[in-house]
């Protein structure tokens, strides 16, 4: 029972460890130690990172065949549309599987516009080459 300023302060270090600012480049290296939740493990072990990417939509979801139904036959669109986007970035969702345990779960991180995925690692006072 840890009290909650513990946890948001364990959270805000998560949140840090990748440091995520809107409209920067992001960063994020391919492999990971952190926590692992499984009855297997419940301990800190090596964790490979992918990006999360939503899957082909199914024809047969029921969601899918309730708004067919309804859209057959005559009177037109019955549901709407979205068209206010406002949004210029997507929530990153890290996709983070277990090295000894292959348990898969997912982390979401914060917006931003440029992500990369075990990209090289920025170092100060190096120069640039070309």
């Amino acid at each position: 029972p840890r009290s909650t300023t513990t946890k948001v302060r364990t959270r805000l270090r998560v949140l840090l460890s990748v440091v995520v600012l809107l409209g920067k480049m992001v960063n994020v290296p391919k492999t990971r130690r952190t926590f692992c939740p499984a009855k297997a493990c419940k301990k800190h072990t090596l964790h490979k990172v992918t990006q999360y990417k939503a899957g082909k939509a199914k024809l047969f979801a029921q969601g899918k065949r309730r708004y067919d139904r309804k859209q057959s036959g005559f009177g037109g669109q019955t549901k709407p549309i979205f068209h206010k986007k406002a949004k210029t970035t997507k929530k990153i969702v890290l996709r983070l599987e277990c090295t000894e345990c292959k348990l898969k779960r997912q982390q979401p991180i914060k917006r931003c516009k440029h992500f990369e995925l075990g990209g090289d690692k920025k170092r100060k006072g190096q120069m640039i080459q070309f």
